[in-house]
């Protein structure tokens, strides 16, 4: 462990992967209950709620729509930050964390764009325009799925971390383009009305059940996340011990 880790606290101390499967093994059955049980409150919240005066019941898909916007827009940064502990501060398990959160961030925005459009047809008239808002979600996508790509298609792990880093880096560009476009654009998209500098427009019957199904969303993401960072790691070291066994089992032929 080098001089820098040692100096990085609780993050420093999870550099040991054993350490961190111990840790995982400890807290994932307690984060999959409370993410069963926020699931369980904020679907009941969601479909018991009033009914919308002008949108009716289809402002229902607001409580699966927003929430998966939100945290397709957090994976993004969790990955910029892991992005950072590749490329500054070496972090072992920095390279795992940002490939495990590549396809769960892919599943959030693909969902976000999905429920998007079906409430776009009804409100708007067509299922999909290219607004700043929709356009800009659109390249997250595409960002998730080169990230993956880049993974699956260079051989050696290390320089797939790398290369997956400086492209996760040059991508949060587009968060704060994602988050501002409304403001900055005259779009069809609504502007924002819960995450405000004022604070929300929206009324706490409609809000209630939002922030129910974030907290649930949030909760799933971590836990995924870690499930995922685990099996990464057991993954790699199936790897390296096939490797050992195959170079094993290679070098008494190479000594005839």
């Amino acid at each position: 462990m080098n001089q820098t880790m040692a100096k990085g606290g609780m993050f420093s101390g999870l550099a040991n992967p054993t350490r961190f499967l111990g840790l995982v093994r400890r807290v994932l059955p307690t984060m999959i209950a409370v993410t069963v049980a926020l699931f369980a409150v904020g679907l009941w919240l969601s479909f018991t709620s009033e009914a919308d005066y002008q949108q009716g019941d289809t402002v229902r898909i607001m409580y699966i729509h927003v929430p998966a916007a939100w945290l397709s827009m957090m994976c993004y940064v969790v990955m910029a930050f892991a992005a950072l502990g590749t490329l500054v501060w070496r972090h072992p398990l920095a390279d795992v964390a940002h490939k495990a959160a590549a396809p769960i961030g892919a599943a959030f925005t693909f969902l976000a764009l999905l429920t998007g459009s079906l409430w776009g047809k009804p409100m708007w008239g067509a299922w999909w325009v290219w607004d700043a808002r929709l356009t800009s979600v659109f390249i997250l996508f595409l960002m998730y799925l080169g990230i993956i790509a880049l993974h699956r298609a260079v051989d050696e792990p290390a320089r797939a971390a790398r290369l997956a880093a400086i492209l996760i880096l040059i991508g949060v560009v587009n968060i704060p383009i994602i988050k501002f476009s409304v403001d900055w654009w005259n779009t069809l998209h609504q502007p924002a009305s819960v995450i405000r500098l004022d604070g929300p427009t929206i009324d706490p019957v409609f809000l209630w059940p939002l922030a129910v199904m974030a907290l649930a969303y949030t909760f799933a993401f971590f836990t995924m996340h870690l499930a995922a960072m685990r099996n990464e790691i057991l993954r790699r070291r199936v790897s390296a011990m096939r490797r050992v066994a195959a170079s094993r089992a290679e070098a008494p032929r190479m000594t005839h």
